[in-house]
């Protein structure tokens, strides 16, 4: 029996949420979230109905790229608070239920970590090589040149020249945040021992940043340029990672990591990987060898239609390996967010089908209130992308701004402007508002959590489609006679779903529409961006 089903493991029934730590509450003042501000809200999470919480980076940083350009991967940035802090919101987590996973970043480093310093400084030091560290091409006038192509996710080349040492380091995204070597033997065993600190804390496990990039190709070729290129993408679009990410090596690396994970009891492993499907699914690895979860990014990615929605899910259930355990996201730190890309009614669709299908959700601080993209003045933005690749539309702002908890000033996330703006209708659109108000977002997650917690069909059931009609996406989840239908109306207009005979005259558990009442009886009419999650005539309710 491998690893995968050896026990039953926690995150299967769980739902993890997402927290930014800069925007999810104020308490210091600052205008930018903390430790403290997290702490104050556990009570909200639990009413809301979430298991897990999953803090991006909280480490001590230069902040260049928000925490993901990290100078001391064991101590808590000030910003945030102090060790005391996170010792207290760990310990208040778990006593009211909650686990708490935190954001490892080990691909990069901040130039301002004494790794890097020790790395720069010489290039017979002995941590030279726990970064990388190339050779310039050499042009016939004795000019210098980046040793291949390869491009920064933020733009430009990803070689930084350094004039003392006469050599390039590699950097895949900042000039400052170098990349670390991760063929280096000591490289792996300091960064386990830094997993193993923050393990013998408690905390319940990882999310791993950009887990497909750790490891290079040994012969740094050039990447080859994609034919599919527009200008108006970002310029990392310009060639396709072949040779930079995603090597064969990295499987070696994610095994090792769970290595360390065994060490421990029950925690959680999961990578950032945006791979096409195909390769996504050889991050599991075999026989527990690979992340627990690879996170699935396909729904914040896809068209936002119901015959489109289907095959995605139908074609990732199809691939998952033995074992292989599913989960789904609508929404991050990085991309823009569910309510932004579908509009507020078909946020509501949005959410039922994150939390009705199979495998483990995410939800992202604030889609619960559909927060969508925020304007941003600009004079006010902040991420480093944007402000490197000003010609393209990406702005990773919109994402990250303030979470919105009532209608007092600053919308009760600070006494002072926040580090990013709200969104105009804040006065409506904040927890206060929303909370138990029928027909609200905030109302409709807090049910479907509920339901999903009361129904353990929905939290391990088998998932079947079912052929509803046009503009319905329609499936059920099984688990011996216990069985639920689900159906989401993608269109604007008023559908008429087919309804398999089990569930006609059956109860109505939940609908998007708090208007809703009744059985569901045959021919059903769906109403516009409406959901239902229906019982069989005489089952379980």
């Amino acid at each position: 029996m491998n690893d995968f089903t050896r026990a039953a493991r926690w995150w299967r029934d769980e739902t993890i949420y997402q927290i930014y730590p800069r925007s999810f509450c104020d308490r210091s003042g600052d205008g930018v979230g903390d430790l403290a501000g997290i702490r104050a809200h556990l009570p909200y999470l639990r009413e809301l109905g979430v298991d897990a919480l999953w803090l991006s980076p909280i480490f001590v940083s230069p902040m260049r790229d928000f925490g993901y350009d990290i100078a001391d991967y064991r101590a808590i940035d000030p910003l945030f608070g102090t060790m005391a802090d996170f010792d207290r919101l760990l310990e208040e987590a778990h006593g009211c239920g909650l686990k708490l996973l935190l954001d490892l970043v080990p691909n990069h480093t901040s130039d301002q970590h004494p790794w890097f310093k020790a790395s720069r400084s010489s290039r017979d030091d002995p941590r030279r090589d726990w970064y990388i560290w190339k050779d310039p091409v050499r042009g016939s006038d004795g000019s210098h040149h980046p040793p291949n192509n390869w491009i920064s996710n933020f733009g430009g080349s990803a070689w930084e020249w350094d004039e003392a040492t006469g050599q390039y380091y590699y950097h895949a995204f900042l000039a400052s945040q170098p990349d670390l070597n991760w063929r280096n033997p000591d490289v792996r065993a300091a960064m386990f021992d830094v997993m193993r600190f923050w393990l013998d804390k408690g905390v319940d496990g990882f999310r791993v940043d950009v887990i497909w990039h750790l490891i290079k190709d040994d012969q740094f070729r050039d990447n080859p340029p994609n034919p599919a290129y527009s200008p108006d993408e970002p310029e990392i679009h310009r060639t396709l990672q072949v040779h930079s990410a995603d090597q064969p090596e990295i499987h070696r690396v994610i095994a090792q990591m769970r290595e360390v994970m065994h060490e421990y009891d029950e925690r959680l492993l999961i990578g950032e990987i945006y791979l096409p499907l195909e390769r996504l699914m050889h991050y599991y690895g075999e026989e527990g060898t690979g992340v627990h979860l690879p996170f699935n990014f396909q729904l914040i990615q896809c068209p936002w239609r119901a015959e489109r929605v289907a095959e995605i899910v139908d074609e990732y259930e199809a691939a998952l390996p033995p074992g292989g355990w599913p989960n789904w996201v609508l929404s991050n730190h990085d991309q823009p967010r569910i309510a932004a890309r579908t509009g507020e009614r078909q946020a509501a669709i949005a959410a039922m089908l994150l939390l009705t299908l199979r495998g483990t959700p995410t939800i992202y601080y604030g889609d619960e209130l559909a927060i969508a993209d925020v304007a941003i003045p600009p004079d006010r933005v902040q991420d480093p992308w944007a402000r490197q690749e000003p010609g393209t539309s990406f702005n990773r702002d919109r994402a990250r701004t303030p979470m919105q908890w009532s209608a007092e000033p600053h919308a009760g996330f600070s006494v002072v402007e926040p580090w990013l703006p709200l969104t105009d209708d804040w006065p409506d659109r904040n927890v206060a508002a929303q909370r138990g108000r029928p027909g609200s977002l905030l109302s409709l997650y807090t049910a479907l959590l509920r339901l999903r917690r009361s129904h353990a069909v929905l939290r391990t059931g088998a998932y079947r489609r079912i052929e509803a009609g046009e503009d319905i996406f329609a499936y059920e989840r099984g688990e011996g006679a216990d069985r639920l239908a689900i159906l989401l109306n993608f269109a604007a207009q008023p559908r008429t779903a087919s309804l398999p005979d089990a569930y006609r005259g059956g109860a109505i558990l939940l609908s998007s529409d708090p208007a809703r009442s009744g059985a569901a009886e045959g021919p059903f009419r769906l109403g516009a961006d409406e959901g239902v999650i229906v019982a069989p005539a005489g089952g379980n309710r």
